[in-house]
């Protein structure tokens, strides 16, 4: 009996793992699926592409039937866009740009203001935190005129600060780290406060190095964000020399689909490559700002 029983919850376990491992599945083709596409479409020749993409580009009428291997493959598609296109560099030197300064800026901005919250007790700061929470929920039509009158006062129109101020003082970032930095017990910090530590002492080696999952996540997400964000650029500035790359792509003929698909490639290293390198401290990012300040 014992021994049929273990049989039992043995293969009990095993189908519930192999049913997971289903569901997931299902869920992930529909989210991979595009990506693989692209990744195919991209070494395609131009002929390949043309005929695929004829009732499109021609009459407007009919089924595209689509292929995932191509016939002939091709890196030229790549070659041209990397060696052929100068204005593609610029474009993407200013996402990187962009988001550098960003990152940069909501490491000094955010993080201090983190620990501010999470760390002191003062009068009003019950409201204040409300107040960044209601400023996070709000989207970005809700803000952009009023961003757009200050940086017109600031003659910052048609500039990459534009871009770059109003996202250092982005909202989301400060509640992200702030939750990883209320995770750290308080005796810990009284404990340091008692032993003659400063204040800045304790927020560089104790608030840093035990919230820097939380830190790290923001950076992560905020990567991920502001590399394909295409509302403020657009909506800030009107020079096309210094659009980001996502503005780049719907720029793009739909003739030229060949060089449409390895910018999109290309566009997507980055982002995947972060993503990859950060998807541990994000997820610990995540489960810190489950945790109850």
């Amino acid at each position: 009996m014992r021994t049929k029983r273990f049989l039992w919850i043995v293969a009990r376990r095993v189908i519930r793992k192999i049913a997971d491992g289903i569901c997931l599945c299902g869920f992930a083709v529909p989210v991979f699926l595009p990506v693989v596409m692209v990744l195919c479409s991209s070494v395609k020749s131009e002929y390949e592409l043309s005929e695929l993409l004829s009732p499109i580009l021609s009459s407007g009428t009919g089924e595209i039937n689509w292929q995932f291997l191509s016939l002939y493959p091709t890196a030229g598609h790549f070659f041209q866009l990397l060696f052929g296109t100068p204005d593609f560099f610029t474009v993407f030197w200013n996402s990187l740009k962009i988001v550098s300064l960003i990152l940069l800026g909501q490491l000094v901005i955010a993080v201090p203001s983190a620990w501010a919250f999470a760390a002191f007790r003062f009068r009003g700061r019950g409201i204040l935190f409300l107040l960044y929470i209601m400023l996070m929920l709000l989207p970005f039509q809700v803000t952009m005129l009023p961003s757009y009158l200050v940086l017109n006062r600031l003659h910052m129109l048609d500039t990459h600060g534009a871009v770059i101020l109003p996202a250092i003082f982005s909202t989301f970032p400060v509640f992200l780290i702030y939750r990883s930095f209320a995770g750290i017990p308080g005796e810990l910090l009284e404990a340091a406060r008692i032993d003659g530590a400063g204040e800045w002492s304790i927020f560089t080696r104790i608030g840093v190095p035990l919230g820097s999952g939380g830190i790290l996540s923001a950076l992560v997400l905020g990567f991920l964000d502001y590399w394909n964000m295409m509302e403020q650029p657009l909506a800030f500035l009107q020079d096309k020399t210094l659009w980001p790359l996502s503005l780049y792509l719907p720029e793009i003929d739909i003739r030229q689909a060949g060089r449409a698909l390895a910018a999109s490639v290309i566009t997507l290293i980055p982002a995947a490559f972060i993503f990859a390198m950060g998807q541990e401290y994000l997820e610990e990012g995540i489960a810190a700002s489950g945790i109850k300040a």
